[in-house]
């Protein structure tokens, strides 16, 4: 991989972090007024979008074209957009859009840079907690500035694990991999955002994330901030197409990755 200095990664960091928290505050007025939102749904009626998933994603882009102009990118409302510098950012403007609509905290900003099919930049914000999450290859990744170090002795059977589930993958499968982690002597919950849920892994308020179906603005800022905090994850394929597809998801801490590797088949 280009060095981290030649890439000028902590400076496209300090961006990311400082346009999540204008989106941030864009989506916060959304979500304070949401009442008089018109919610469309995509595939089904449990994916919904409205004009604040639009309007923070515009954000996003425009300023991204501004600072960087030959940097690719894909947003999850507007697809994908090539470029010339070999980074692509990758965002999901709101994660987490059904407790956004059904008045929920537990939506947040996901802004990620790629460089060489790996996430080398990682930025998530959670407005309603004020939580900012921050991470760049080689530089380790913080809360709201303060360092993030993963617990190895943490395991699925002494802390919790969160996963993501949606209508890509049958009922039957769905309860086949709860059955499994809890046979195995772990819990789980489900909040409703798989990025913010993967920030709470590098943060060590779980110990692992696994959903066998998401997309790559749902997980790549999530990977870069668990990898910098100590943890592991399992490749997306971004080649080609495959950055605009869907894929299995599994993120942990040192202590869980086994477990939850066999739990997940991967």
């Amino acid at each position: 991989m280009t060095s981290h200095s030649s890439l000028g990664l902590d400076a496209r960091r300090a961006f990311a972090e400082a346009i999540a928290k204008k989106a941030g505050a864009l989506a916060l007025g959304y979500f304070e007024k949401r009442e008089s939102l018109v919610i469309e749904t995509k595939r089904d009626p449990q994916d919904v979008v409205s004009i604040a998933d639009r309007d923070v994603e515009n954000l996003i882009r425009d300023a991204v074209h501004e600072a960087y102009p030959g940097d690719g990118f894909l947003g999850e409302e507007y697809g994908l957009e090539g470029g010339t510098s070999g980074l692509t950012w990758v965002v999901d403007p709101i994660d987490g859009t059904s407790p956004f609509v059904n008045g929920m905290p537990n939506w947040c900003i996901s802004i990620a840079l790629l460089h060489d099919n790996v996430p080398v930049v990682g930025v998530i914000f959670a407005p309603c907690h004020g939580e900012l999450y921050a991470a760049a290859v080689g530089s380790g990744a913080t809360l709201n500035g303060k360092s993030l170090s993963l617990d190895p002795s943490r395991t699925i059977r002494n802390s919790v694990t969160g996963i993501g589930a949606n209508n890509h993958v049958t009922p039957a499968f769905v309860a086949a991999m709860v059955e499994k982690l809890l046979s195995a002597g772990g819990n789980f919950i489900r909040n409703g955002s798989g990025a913010l849920m993967l920030a709470y892994v590098a943060a060590g308020r779980l110990v692992g994330y696994y959903e066998p179906y998401m997309h790559a603005w749902d997980c790549l800022a999530g990977y870069c901030l668990v990898k910098e905090a100590g943890g592991w994850y399992h490749t997306f394929p971004t080649d080609g197409d495959r950055l605009t597809k869907g894929a299995p998801v599994l993120a942990a801490a040192p202590g869980a990755v086994e477990d939850l590797r066999a739990i997940a088949g991967i």
